[in-house]
C-alpha cells in the first residue's frame, strides 16, 4: 500500500445526515459560526467537555441553549462569581425536621448539559467541585455518590485573563476540557443579519429537536468503533512527544491530551461518514485539543503563542506512511 490519502477529510460540511441537521438547526440561532458549531458537536460525539474563551456578548449562552434544544437535553446555567460555593454547584444535604433525617437537594449540576458561565471568575475551591463531575460523571457528597445524567456535557466559558475579576484556571482543570474554542466576533454580514432578526423575536424560537439522549448515546458508541491504524496511533503519540521536547514548552501534552486527540479524530471521521481515521482528521482538531494544555516558558502563554507552537509541531512531525 502507498501513503495514506491526503485528500481534504474534514470540514464543517458534515456528511452524516443527523449531524448536518444539528448544525442546520443551531445556525438558526448562531449566525456565521458554522465551524465552531461543528466542532462543538464533534466534542460531544467524542464524549468531551468544551471550554469557550471569549468576550461577553458573542453568543456563548445562546449556543449552549440551542444545542440543548437540538439534542433534547436538560440544560442548566450557573453564573460563576467569587461568592459561589461548591454546594451551589453540586447540591447539599438539608435536615428535615418532620422526617428527622437529612435529604439531599440536588444542585444545578444535575442535568445533561451544564453551562458554567465565566468559570474563571470564581474561587479555586468552587472550580475544583467541577473536576469530579466532569471526569467521573458523578459527585460524592458526605460520602454518598450521586450519578449524573447520561450523557453529561459541560460547556464552560471564560473571559480573557485581561478582563477585570478573572484568574487563570489550574492546569489540572484545563486538562479536563477536551477542546478550547472561541466563537469570536461575527463578520459584518452576520452581524447585520443579527440586527434584522432579533427585533422582538427569540433567536431560539425556530430551533427544533433533531436527536435525543438515547440517540446521542448510540452515536457515541458508533464513534468509538471508528478504526484507527497503528501508524496513526504512532503519529498522534509523535505529535504529543514533539510538544514535550519543544524549546518553548515547559509542560507538554499529557496522555489525557493524546486520548482526547484520538477521540476527536474519530468523531471527525464519523461526522464525515467514514469508519476510519485519516491524518487530516487529526490535523483538523489538533490545535483545539492541544493549545490550552500547553504551559510555555517565560512570559509566553497567550492563545497566539500556543497556536504558533502547535503549528510548528504539526509542521515538524512527518505525515505517516503505510506499508
Amino acid at each position: 500500500m502507498g501513503m495514506i490519502p491526503e485528500k481534504k477529510a474534514s470540514s464543517p460540511d458534515a456528511v452524516h445526515p443527523v449531524i448536518a441537521r444539528m448544525v442546520g438547526e443551531i445556525t438558526k440561532a448562531i449566525s456565521g459560526k458554522t465551524e465552531i458549531i461543528y466542532k462543538v458537536l464533534l466534542t460531544i460525539l467524542a464524549g468531551g467537555h468544551i471550554l469557550l474563551e471569549d468576550m461577553p456578548g458573542v453568543g456563548k449562552t445562546t449556543l449552549a441553549l440551542a444545542l440543548s434544544r437540538t439534542l433534547s437535553l436538560s440544560c442548566k446555567r450557573i453564573q460563576f462569581t467569587p461568592d459561589v460555593l461548591p454546594t451551589d454547584v453540586v447540591g447539599y444535604h438539608m435536615y428535615h425536621k418532620d422526617s428527622d433525617r437529612f435529604v439531599f437537594r440536588k444542585g444545578p449540576a444535575f442535568c445533561h448539559l451544564l453551562l458554567a458561565d465565566e468559570i474563571n471568575r470564581t474561587s479555586s475551591k468552587t472550580q475544583s467541585a467541577l473536576l469530579e463531575l466532569m471526569e467521573e460523571g458523578a459527585v460524592t457528597i458526605d460520602g454518598e455518590t450521586h450519578v449524573l445524567p447520561s450523557p453529561y456535557i459541560v460547556i464552560a466559558t471564560q473571559n480573557p485573563i485581561t478582563c477585570v475579576g478573572t484568574q487563570r484556571l489550574p492546569e489540572s482543570q484545563l486538562d479536563r476540557f477536551m477542546v478550547r474554542l472561541s466563537i469570536g466576533y461575527p463578520d459584518a454580514q452576520s452581524e447585520v443579519e443579527i440586527l434584522k432578526t432579533r427585533q422582538g423575536t427569540d433567536p431560539l424560537a425556530d430551533v427544533r429537536p433533531v436527536a435525543d439522549a438515547e440517540m446521542l448515546r448510540q452515536m457515541r458508541k458508533e464513534t468509538d468503533t471508528v478504526f484507527v491504524s497503528d501508524v496513526l496511533y504512532g503519529y498522534m503519540v509523535s505529535l504529543a512527544a514533539a510538544t514535550r521536547s519543544h524549546a518553548a514548552v515547559r509542560l507538554g501534552i499529557s496522555p489525557r491530551g493524546t486520548l482526547s486527540l484520538m477521540r476527536m479524530a474519530k468523531a471527525s471521521a464519523y461526522a464525515q461518514g467514514r469508519d476510519y481515521v485519516l491524518p487530516d482528521d487529526i490535523s483538523y482538531v489538533c490545535r483545539d485539543v492541544f493549545c490550552h494544555r500547553l504551559l510555555l516558558h517565560g512570559t509566553a502563554g497567550s492563545r497566539e503563542d500556543a497556536d504558533a507552537v502547535i503549528r510548528d509541531v504539526v509542521a515538524s512531525v512527518p505525515l505517516p506512511w503505510t506499508d
